[in-house]
Protein backbone atom coordinates (compact mmCIF):
# COMPACT_ATOMS: atom_id res chain seq x y z
CA UNK A 1 0.00 0.00 0.00
CA UNK A 2 1.76 3.59 -0.95
CA UNK A 3 0.81 6.98 0.42
CA UNK A 4 -0.15 9.98 -1.76
CA UNK A 5 3.19 10.60 -1.92
CA UNK A 6 4.36 7.24 -3.43
CA UNK A 7 5.68 6.40 0.53
CA UNK A 8 5.33 2.41 1.16
CA UNK A 9 2.83 1.65 4.36
CA UNK A 10 3.52 -1.59 5.93
CA UNK A 11 0.28 -2.95 7.40
CA UNK A 12 0.43 -3.10 11.03
CA UNK A 13 1.95 -6.84 12.29
CA UNK A 14 0.00 -8.22 15.06
CA UNK A 15 2.11 -8.11 18.64
CA UNK A 16 3.49 -11.72 19.59
CA UNK A 17 3.21 -11.78 23.04
CA UNK A 18 4.77 -14.69 25.36
CA UNK A 19 1.90 -15.84 27.95
CA UNK A 20 4.00 -17.25 30.92
CA UNK A 21 1.68 -17.87 33.80
CA UNK A 22 2.56 -19.67 37.31
CA UNK A 23 2.51 -19.31 40.95
CA UNK A 24 5.86 -18.28 41.21
CA UNK A 25 6.65 -18.85 44.66
CA UNK A 26 8.94 -18.25 44.54
CA UNK A 27 10.35 -17.39 40.69
CA UNK A 28 14.16 -18.71 39.96
CA UNK A 29 17.21 -18.80 37.45
CA UNK A 30 14.75 -21.41 35.46
CA UNK A 31 11.51 -19.41 35.34
CA UNK A 32 13.91 -16.58 33.78
CA UNK A 33 15.75 -18.99 31.82
CA UNK A 34 12.38 -20.40 29.63
CA UNK A 35 10.98 -16.98 29.42
CA UNK A 36 14.45 -15.59 27.79
CA UNK A 37 14.66 -18.84 25.51
CA UNK A 38 10.88 -18.48 23.95
CA UNK A 39 11.24 -14.37 23.39
CA UNK A 40 14.22 -15.62 21.54
CA UNK A 41 13.19 -18.83 19.87
CA UNK A 42 10.00 -17.49 18.90
CA UNK A 43 10.81 -13.64 18.37
CA UNK A 44 8.26 -12.48 20.81
CA UNK A 45 7.84 -8.69 21.33
CA UNK A 46 6.86 -9.26 25.02
CA UNK A 47 6.91 -12.48 27.53
CA UNK A 48 4.56 -11.85 30.49
CA UNK A 49 4.87 -13.54 33.11
CA UNK A 50 1.53 -13.71 34.83
CA UNK A 51 1.37 -14.25 38.52
CA UNK A 52 -1.38 -16.63 39.25
CA UNK A 53 -3.89 -14.71 42.32
CA UNK A 54 -5.59 -18.03 43.67
CA UNK A 55 -4.13 -21.14 41.61
CA UNK A 56 -6.98 -23.55 42.46
CA UNK A 57 -4.36 -26.30 41.27
CA UNK A 58 -2.34 -26.22 44.08
CA UNK A 59 -4.77 -24.24 46.85
CA UNK A 60 -6.07 -27.13 48.15
CA UNK A 61 -2.74 -28.86 49.39
CA UNK A 62 -0.79 -26.27 50.54
CA UNK A 63 -0.28 -22.40 51.64
CA UNK A 64 0.87 -20.23 48.62
CA UNK A 65 2.42 -17.16 49.66
CA UNK A 66 0.41 -14.04 48.96
CA UNK A 67 0.12 -12.83 45.40
CA UNK A 68 0.85 -9.43 45.83
CA UNK A 69 4.27 -10.93 47.60
CA UNK A 70 5.09 -13.32 44.70
CA UNK A 71 3.94 -10.59 42.13
CA UNK A 72 6.58 -8.19 43.81
CA UNK A 73 8.88 -11.09 43.70
CA UNK A 74 8.69 -11.67 39.71
CA UNK A 75 9.08 -8.02 39.25
CA UNK A 76 12.17 -8.46 40.83
CA UNK A 77 13.20 -11.43 38.48
CA UNK A 78 12.54 -9.64 35.38
CA UNK A 79 13.61 -5.97 36.34
CA UNK A 80 16.27 -5.06 33.14
CA UNK A 81 15.27 -8.33 30.95
CA UNK A 82 14.30 -6.78 27.49
CA UNK A 83 10.77 -7.89 27.00
CA UNK A 84 10.53 -9.82 30.00
CA UNK A 85 7.71 -7.85 31.89
CA UNK A 86 5.34 -9.37 35.21
CA UNK A 87 1.88 -9.58 34.79
CA UNK A 88 -1.06 -8.66 37.55
CA UNK A 89 -4.03 -8.98 35.49
CA UNK A 90 -4.93 -12.39 37.21
CA UNK A 91 -4.25 -10.48 40.86
CA UNK A 92 -6.39 -7.39 39.66
CA UNK A 93 -8.97 -9.86 38.69
CA UNK A 94 -9.18 -11.71 41.74
CA UNK A 95 -10.78 -15.00 42.38
CA UNK A 96 -9.46 -18.46 41.28
CA UNK A 97 -6.84 -17.96 37.97
CA UNK A 98 -7.68 -19.05 34.71
CA UNK A 99 -5.84 -18.64 31.69
CA UNK A 100 -8.56 -18.77 29.26
CA UNK A 101 -9.80 -15.46 31.15
CA UNK A 102 -6.60 -13.84 30.64
CA UNK A 103 -6.10 -14.56 27.13
CA UNK A 104 -9.38 -12.99 26.83
CA UNK A 105 -8.60 -10.25 28.41
CA UNK A 106 -5.35 -9.70 26.46
CA UNK A 107 -7.72 -9.75 23.16
CA UNK A 108 -10.15 -7.32 24.50
CA UNK A 109 -7.31 -4.81 25.44
CA UNK A 110 -5.95 -4.97 22.01
CA UNK A 111 -9.49 -4.72 20.83
CA UNK A 112 -10.44 -1.82 22.70
CA UNK A 113 -7.39 0.07 21.29
CA UNK A 114 -7.80 -0.88 17.85
CA UNK A 115 -5.28 -2.93 17.29
CA UNK A 116 -4.71 -6.46 15.75
CA UNK A 117 -5.28 -9.46 17.99
CA UNK A 118 -2.12 -10.43 19.06
CA UNK A 119 -0.43 -14.03 18.77
CA UNK A 120 -0.73 -15.62 21.54
CA UNK A 121 1.73 -18.28 22.67
CA UNK A 122 1.59 -20.10 25.56
CA UNK A 123 4.54 -20.98 26.98
CA UNK A 124 4.29 -24.09 29.28
CA UNK A 125 6.96 -26.67 30.60
CA UNK A 126 6.74 -30.07 29.38
CA UNK A 127 5.87 -31.38 32.29
CA UNK A 128 2.71 -29.21 32.22
CA UNK A 129 1.44 -30.60 29.22
CA UNK A 130 -0.38 -33.57 30.46
CA UNK A 131 -2.49 -31.48 32.91
CA UNK A 132 -3.39 -29.46 30.16
CA UNK A 133 -6.89 -31.45 29.05
CA UNK A 134 -7.64 -30.58 33.01
CA UNK A 135 -7.87 -26.71 32.63
CA UNK A 136 -10.28 -24.45 32.55
CA UNK A 137 -12.31 -23.63 28.99
CA UNK A 138 -9.43 -25.75 27.56
CA UNK A 139 -11.81 -25.82 24.51
CA UNK A 140 -11.51 -22.19 24.02
CA UNK A 141 -7.82 -22.01 24.93
CA UNK A 142 -6.65 -24.76 22.51
CA UNK A 143 -8.47 -22.33 19.73
CA UNK A 144 -6.99 -18.83 21.15
CA UNK A 145 -3.45 -19.75 21.39
CA UNK A 146 -0.29 -21.45 20.37
CA UNK A 147 1.30 -24.32 22.47
CA UNK A 148 4.79 -22.75 23.00
CA UNK A 149 6.58 -25.76 25.29
CA UNK A 150 9.81 -25.66 26.76
CA UNK A 151 12.38 -28.43 26.58
CA UNK A 152 15.39 -29.19 28.26
CA UNK A 153 18.47 -30.34 26.63
CA UNK A 154 19.21 -34.10 26.24
CA UNK A 155 15.07 -35.01 26.78
CA UNK A 156 12.71 -36.32 24.27
CA UNK A 157 10.29 -34.00 22.55
CA UNK A 158 7.25 -33.46 24.40
CA UNK A 159 4.59 -32.97 21.13
CA UNK A 160 1.39 -30.99 22.02
CA UNK A 161 -2.32 -32.96 22.84
CA UNK A 162 -3.94 -33.41 20.20
CA UNK A 163 -5.63 -30.39 18.55
CA UNK A 164 -3.33 -27.83 20.06
CA UNK A 165 -1.39 -26.02 17.50
CA UNK A 166 2.33 -26.06 19.40
CA UNK A 167 5.73 -25.56 19.05
CA UNK A 168 8.75 -26.45 20.69
CA UNK A 169 11.59 -24.19 22.35
CA UNK A 170 14.50 -25.84 23.30
CA UNK A 171 15.32 -24.65 27.18
CA UNK A 172 18.01 -24.02 29.29
CA UNK A 173 18.96 -27.37 32.00
CA UNK A 174 18.34 -25.03 35.16
CA UNK A 175 17.58 -28.00 37.42
CA UNK A 176 15.78 -26.35 40.60
CA UNK A 177 11.87 -26.14 41.33
CA UNK A 178 10.20 -23.73 43.72
CA UNK A 179 9.15 -26.33 45.98
CA UNK A 180 13.33 -27.17 46.13
CA UNK A 181 13.62 -23.82 46.62
CA UNK A 182 11.27 -22.91 49.41
CA UNK A 183 12.95 -25.98 51.31
CA UNK A 184 16.16 -24.50 51.28
CA UNK A 185 14.72 -20.94 52.34
CA UNK A 186 12.71 -22.55 55.46
CA UNK A 187 15.85 -24.27 56.42
CA UNK A 188 18.22 -20.80 56.19
CA UNK A 189 20.27 -22.97 53.51
CA UNK A 190 22.03 -21.11 50.00
CA UNK A 191 19.88 -20.58 47.64
CA UNK A 192 22.54 -17.82 45.27
CA UNK A 193 22.63 -20.97 42.88
CA UNK A 194 19.07 -21.09 41.82
CA UNK A 195 17.24 -17.07 42.09
CA UNK A 196 18.17 -14.04 41.15
CA UNK A 197 19.57 -11.55 43.03
CA UNK A 198 16.94 -9.51 43.13
CA UNK A 199 14.63 -12.34 43.92
CA UNK A 200 16.67 -12.98 47.55
CA UNK A 201 16.49 -9.02 48.32
CA UNK A 202 12.82 -9.03 47.87
CA UNK A 203 12.33 -12.32 49.59
CA UNK A 204 14.94 -10.78 52.50
CA UNK A 205 12.69 -7.25 52.68
CA UNK A 206 9.41 -8.79 53.01
CA UNK A 207 10.52 -11.88 55.59
CA UNK A 208 9.36 -14.24 53.20
CA UNK A 209 9.35 -18.16 53.58
CA UNK A 210 11.10 -17.59 57.53
CA UNK A 211 13.94 -15.90 55.54
CA UNK A 212 15.60 -12.95 57.20
CA UNK A 213 13.22 -13.53 60.86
Amino acid sequence: MKTECGVDLQPPRSERIGLFGGTFDPPHNGHVAAAIAARDVLGLDRVLLVVANSPWQKVPHRTVTPAEDRYAMVRAAVNGVPALQADRTEIDRGGESYTIETVETLLERAHRRGLEAPLIFLVVGADVVPSLPTWERVDALRQAVTLAVVVRPGLPPTPPPAGWQGVEVPGVNVDVSSSQVRTLLERNEPVEWALPPAVIRCIRRRHLYAMGQ
